[in-house]
């Protein structure tokens, strides 16, 4: 068994072995991306008509718009590759001795999120202390939550683990709310107990996400470079979210989540791994030099509902080209169900559509996110299901582009499609037990994508309309599967 340091028996020390091995080995495939690209450019040229309609003309708008997120996803994926070839030739990594890390756990403290809120501190308990000797993990509650006892005896059995309650009372100056205000306190708090240094990195995690062998030792990599880089050293990385099968408690969701770790080798490695974190961050895996942190803070005011996102922004700003990526891995879990993954999806993009109009921030660092936000939110416009259905409403089902020039332009975009669940695939089922997807998974991922874009589409869309509408924002926490 693998025993954190206090001797708590946690995770079986064989699946650990077989994990590293298996991770050790991995690197992102090509080959769906260049099969289904092929496919569909001589399928799109077999069936292109010449003639001008006013379809015609919609389709190549709708069609086209995603085209550049997925040549920046796809160069991501290839850097990607790239990295992880040189890794392979790295020795192993030392423990980080002269750095302090800190893994801060925001959690609502609910009895439905306690469960998995215990599974991801006890993976902490049990990786992180080989790497990390000068270790502390914050599980950061709100005063007279529902699990507060289940959490103070979860803190009890180590020594690593204290817990930060936020006072009721507690008001940030600009008025934030929800997982940012808990955020914003834990900050002003590591601040007055002299923490905002150099050597002391935050390591922010979801109370669903745990870490494993590859992530104590690809963080503990990145920390020590940055000493070794001195004044050229990053500030920010950000790692992979993945998703074990065992965590999953619908299978559904889990293959519609498939999509999420292959946005993080792609989209996220080029971007927050060149430099400037422009498309923006999650909550897991975000790793913070704390001096940094300090300078920004999370008083982002009472509309910030993705505050992962505006702290990448306003880094973005003030720090071009200190943020890097790497390949270690954090363990996250699928909505349960399918209505979850709606108001997921709902909650990100009714935050994220605020975020890229917000005009307090540059123009220049909102620029990539308002293109992928319009991107998103036209999703219902640009299923195929219903451009045909509108189509036959119109009499007139011409799909064609205007000019055949636009037909490689979509192969690319069907290609890199695939490839984000047919890779996303690959990698949440090689950190699951067995390693290796079911038979019938490929064949189901792939199905059920014009189900996912659905879903996908319809959650972005309702984010849009409540905040067109102006409603008042909600952090909504759905149910964390244990």
């Amino acid at each position: 068994m693998t025993t954190s340091a206090d001797g708590i028996d946690i995770f079986p020390s064989r699946r650990t072995a077989r994990m590293v091995k298996r991770q050790a080995a991995w690197k992102p495939g090509f080959l769906s991306f260049l099969v289904t690209a092929a496919l569909a450019y001589a399928f799109s040229s077999a069936l292109y008509s010449p003639r001008e309609t006013l379809m015609g003309w919609v389709v190549t708008v709708l069609w086209t718009l995603p085209v550049v997120s997925s040549l920046v996803g796809v160069t991501g994926a290839a850097l990607t590759r790239r990295r992880i070839a040189r890794q392979h030739g790295w020795t192993n990594a030392d423990p980080a001795l002269h750095d302090r890390l800190v893994v801060l756990v925001p959690t609502i403290g609910r009895n439905d999120t306690y469960p998995a809120l215990k599974r991801s501190v006890l993976s902490y308990c049990a990786f992180l202390p080989r790497w990390f000797p000068a270790l502390r993990i914050d599980i950061l509650t709100e005063e007279g939550c529902e699990a507060a006892d289940r959490i103070d005896a979860l803190a009890a059995l180590s020594s690593l683990v204290r817990v930060v309650t936020v006072p009721k009372t507690y008001r940030t100056p600009g008025g934030t709310r929800f997982k940012a205000r808990a955020n914003h306190y834990a900050h002003e708090l590591r601040i007055a107990e002299g923490e905002a240094l150099d050597d002391v990195w935050v390591l922010h995690m979801d109370d669903d996400t745990g870490v494993g062998p590859d992530t104590a030792e690809q963080v503990a990599r990145f920390i020590n470079a940055q000493r070794r880089a001195g004044p050229d050293g990053k500030h920010l990385a950000q790692g992979m979210l993945t998703y074990p099968r065992e965590n999953a408690v619908n299978r559904l969701t889990w293959l519609a989540d498939a999509i999420r770790p292959a946005d993080d080798i792609a989209r996220f490695a080029v971007l927050t791994g060149g430099g400037t974190p422009l498309a923006g961050l999650h909550g897991e895996l975000l790793l913070l030099r704390a001096s940094i942190e300090a300078t920004i803070g999370w008083d982002f005011g009472p509309d910030s509902i993705c505050e992962d996102a505006h702290l990448a922004l306003v880094f973005a700003s003030r720090y071009k080209g200190r943020s890097d990526w790497f390949s270690g891995r954090s363990y996250g879990a699928s909505p349960a169900t399918m209505r979850d993954f709606l108001k997921q999806r709902e909650r990100w993009s009714w935050g994220l559509v605020g975020l890229a109009f917000n005009r307090s921030l540059p123009r220049r660092s909102r620029a990539l996110l308002m293109y992928s936000v319009t991107t998103w939110v036209m999703g219902p416009f640009q299923h195929v299901g219903v451009v045909l259905a509108v189509g036959a409403l119109l009499g007139d089902l011409n799909t064609s582009p205007v000019t055949p020039w636009i037909l490689p332009l979509w192969a690319v975009t069907m290609g890199y499609a695939v490839w984000m669940y047919w890779e996303g695939l690959k990698i949440n089922a090689s950190v699951s037990a067995n390693g290796r997807r079911l038979w019938w998974e490929p064949i189901a991922v792939v199905a059920l994508m014009p189900f996912f874009a659905l879903c996908e589409a319809a959650g972005s869309f309702r984010g849009l309309l409540r905040c067109l509408r102006g409603v008042e924002n909600q952090f909504v926490v759905i149910a964390k599967p244990a």
